[in-house]
């Protein structure tokens, strides 16, 4: 049976701006082979299981020849794979998506093309700058800086372009912006507007500007080097008054997210929200329990108990998914009240139309015992706790201690997380990172079985660490490590505040 390969954009760098039907794609992938510029966040839209392959290139630094992508599509895609090529920006704008595209026809394999938003005009956004404006010009000019060396003579018109009252947008020409600066000034006011975004729509995007007579030096002076969109004309006077990315109050910042792949995301986009750069680094992998026998027999008797109590939205993720296959209905639930220990992990609840009878003010398990004490007697009650493997003893104890009867059963496991498919853990060692959080004691176990975290504060002495809570603290400086901040509200709102008010502290 044939495959199908899904020639997806990435879009310019923001996660968040992946197209609906870009996200449908790899949701669905047996293999994704991805660019160096499309943010590796985006493969946590990935099933578990799916084939990761990295075909990046750099400048003149290639992982895959072009020629070598085009077979190893048409190969996966003959194995009767779901293939999705996944391309910074949108495929057919300079991604050499139609050589792919064409290679796939000529072998008689179906395709699919699913544009992405272009960093030709969402790099000048972010920066500030619209590409047409009524006031200003109404045409745009998307051009390669980097046209193919075997040409015999440029295709390029400059003075054509040099005239045209239009906003020139230029990809691919860091290297060149020297001759492109100069075959346009022969046509055009060296005073016209330059403006150069590197790493566009992400939280370490830089922007320079200047003009055609001088863009090169500031360029040079700057050692601004690539991936970066040039733009040219008089929409990039806009920037001073539209700059709306580069004045949050985080931009520019970098925090090292360490949740598992499918839990980054809410931490990420908060942090994203405030202009940082969040590096996703999971430390922890979630997988079925051991042994799901004994969780299936918990559930096949949950109307023998009085109280269901969850510590974590993935305990209730595990649970339901449990649940759903010896039961067709909710209501099979019965009678059954049900405790949360925060927030996050009630409104995980409450999305299967379920009312949380209690949830404490504080969120570690010596409160919900507070609370247990506070509204009911719990003698003789029987409590069944969905939890992860290696959860603290502290709530069975306590209840038990009370003279609860008390089920703790293994609903999920938590293993370390060793692959570093994105990069990004050679990319924190070799740049640092502004803060590292931590969301639970097995995220520090495992972050400092992963890397030598002594030695990367001693590299980057001035890197904070932060805590949701204080069990997560007591493990950091079990560790031999100083909690810089510990979030007050131990959720994830709580500690994107907490990390919001130390960096910002250390603005003043």
């Amino acid at each position: 049976m044939k495959g199908i390969v899904y020639l997806v954009g990435a879009g310019p760098g923001d996660a968040g701006l992946l197209t609906l039907r870009g996200a449908e794609c790899l949701r669905q992938a047996e293999v994704v082979v991805y660019d160096y510029l499309a943010n590796t966040a985006l493969l946590r839209w990935c099933p578990p299981d799916a084939e990761i392959i990295y075909a990046g290139k750099s400048g003149s630094r290639h992982e895959l020849e072009q020629h070598e992508i085009n077979a190893l599509l048409v190969a996966k895609a003959k194995e009767g794979k779901r293939v999705v090529r996944l391309k910074g920006g949108d495929p057919y704008i300079f991604g050499r998506g139609g050589e792919e595209a064409e290679a796939l026809v000529a072998e008689g394999l179906p395709f699919e093309e699913v544009p992405g938003v272009s960093s030709a005009v969402a790099a000048p956004a972010y920066a500030g700058i619209p590409v047409t404006h009524r006031g200003l010009t109404s045409a745009v000019t998307i051009l390669t800086g980097h046209e193919d060396p075997t040409k015999p003579e440029t295709a390029i018109d400059w003075e054509l372009l040099g005239k045209l009252d239009s906003t020139k947008v230029i990809l691919m020409g860091v290297g060149n912006v020297g001759k492109i600066a100069e075959a346009l000034s022969r046509h055009a006011p060296a005073e016209t507007p330059v403006a150069m975004i590197r790493w566009g729509t992400t939280g370490h995007q830089q922007t320079l500007t200047g003009t055609l007579a001088n863009i090169a030096t500031r360029a040079e002076e700057a050692q601004f080097k690539p991936p970066a969109v040039i733009v040219i004309g008089k929409v990039v006077g806009l920037r001073d008054r539209l700059n709306w990315f580069e004045t949050k109050p985080l931009f520019g910042r970098r925090v090292v997210v360490t949740r598992t792949r499918e839990q980054a995301s809410e931490l990420s986009r908060r942090l994203q929200d405030l202009g940082a750069e969040a590096l996703e680094i999971p430390t922890i992998k979630i997988m079925p329990p051991k042994s799901p026998k004994i969780l299936c027999e918990a559930i096949e008797g949950i109307g023998e108990y009085d109280w269901l109590v969850f510590t974590s939205p993935n305990g209730v993720e595990h649970f339901f998914r449990a649940f759903f296959e010896v039961y067709n209905d909710i209501r099979e639930i019965g009678a059954v009240k049900i405790a949360a220990i925060g927030p996050a992990t009630a409104a995980r609840v409450e999305e299967f139309h379920l009312q949380v009878d209690l949830q404490p003010k504080e969120f570690v398990a010596e409160a919900v015992l507070e609370a247990f004490k506070k509204e009911c007697d719990v003698e003789n009650l029987r409590f069944l706790l969905p939890r992860a493997d290696l959860a603290r003893d502290a709530l069975p104890e306590g209840l038990e201690a009370l003279g609860a009867i008390v089920d703790n059963v293994e609903c999920y496991r938590t293993v370390p997380e060793t692959a570093d498919e994105s990069g990004n853990v050679a990319r924190l060692l070799a740049e640092g990172a502004d803060v590292i959080t931590f969301t639970s004691s097995s995220t520090v176990e495992n972050f400092c079985n992963l890397v030598d975290l002594r030695a990367l504060l001693a590299k980057f002495p001035a890197m904070k660490l932060a805590s949701i809570g204080p069990i997560t603290s007591e493990t950091i400086r079990k560790r031999g490590f100083t909690v810089d901040v510990e979030s007050v509200q131990h959720d994830i709102s709580g500690l994107t505040g907490a990390v919001k008010t130390l960096l910002m502290t250390r603005n003043a």
